[in-house]
């Protein structure tokens, strides 16, 4: 069960509920995040809520069935906002369009990107600065001096930065720098890491895992907002299957079902998903008639010379049009929603 408090309940109505609830055999654990307080009661036994919901220090009581809690629409129906500041918001009812290099390669490179976003009323960057690559040879990222340099450029244009991290020790170094935590799809089931982000006062994107299942994805942003976190979106990138004629397989099935399981924001990731340019805008369009509340794809000035993933990454003439396709299909769809 889910109960929630109210912000001004003593502490003598708290005990009294905590014990109530374990009384009936039920274990509580205590949540407290940026926008509420909660009990959350694990147990098996039936039980009547009229006997907890009419005391005192309560706003209302929830059973929820599954196995994640919080996440989950059984008790929280109205779609879940997520606020980045100056009017820019992930949430449904709105198209979010992310983009940006899969690395943040130079000062050049982000003026360019940051200029494109700028000239296409994207408000959203998306690009790493520590990157995690599958040869230890690889182009790893400018790390934390590369963030500071985005943050500058990016912040002055009215950009906001979606970056991964890595490592739980990064967190804090980062935080005057990122709006959007990214967790990536290694570390999806990094539960350390998920800890710790549950702890910070901004948003996070959690990527589905490499063969992720969309329950496994949901229990990972469990573990965030037990944390204290509410500022939650997922993001469905593809899983790894026994297909090889593309990067991964793009689970488009993902989007309506996780919509119905979770009051959480869900965007769609279509570079990862599929892997190869000229299918990017197609399956990007896709995510948007399958009720994604955004897009997040990969561009770059000049893709043939990106140090990482170029062969699934836009230049900036295929992102202006993707950009725009994207608002079209999602007033269109809008219009479905009315039927």
């Amino acid at each position: 069960m889910i109960i929630q408090l109210q912000p001004d309940i003593s502490n003598s109505q708290k005990e009294n509920l905590i014990q109530k609830v374990n009384g009936i055999g039920y274990k509580i654990t205590e949540v407290k995040t940026q926008l509420g307080d909660y009990l959350i009661g694990i147990g098996k036994k039936e039980i009547d809520i009229r006997q907890i919901g009419q005391m005192d220090g309560i706003i209302d009581i929830h059973i929820v069935s599954d196995e994640y809690k919080l996440v989950s629409k059984k008790w929280k129906a109205k779609p879940t906002s997520v606020d980045l500041g100056d009017n820019i918001f992930i949430k449904e009812g709105e198209m979010a369009v992310i983009t940006g290099p899969c690395s943040i390669e130079s000062e050049e490179q982000i003026r360019s990107v940051v200029a494109h976003c700028v000239e296409n009323d994207i408000k959203m960057m998306r690009g790493g600065v520590f990157k995690p690559r599958s040869s230890p040879y690889a182009f790893r990222g400018l790390g934390l001096d590369g963030l500071k340099l985005w943050y500058e450029i990016a912040h002055e244009a009215g950009i906001k930065i979606v970056t991964e991290v890595m490592q739980t020790s990064q967190i804090e170094e980062m935080y005057p720098y990122v709006d959007v935590y990214q967790v990536g799809a290694r570390n999806s089931q990094n539960f350390n890491l998920l800890d710790e982000l549950g702890k910070v006062d901004k948003a996070v994107m959690i990527k589905r895992g490499i063969s992720g299942t969309i329950e496994e994805l949901l229990q990972s942003a469990e573990y965030v907002f037990s944390g204290g976190n509410e500022k939650l979106i997922l993001c469905e990138r593809g899983i790894r299957t026994y297909e090889r004629a593309s990067r991964n397989t793009l689970d488009l099935n993902a989007i309506p079902i996780l919509k119905a399981k979770s009051h959480l924001p869900v965007i769609v990731d279509p570079s990862h998903g599929i892997g190869i340019r000229a299918y990017v805008p197609q399956m990007a369009l896709a995510g948007v008639m399958s009720g994604a509340d955004g897009i997040i794809y990969e561009s770059h000035e000049v893709p043939e010379k990106a140090y990482s993933d170029g062969q699934q990454t836009l230049d900036f003439a295929q992102s202006a049009r993707l950009a725009g396709w994207i608002r079209e299909s999602f007033a269109m769809r809008k219009g479905f929603d009315l039927l």
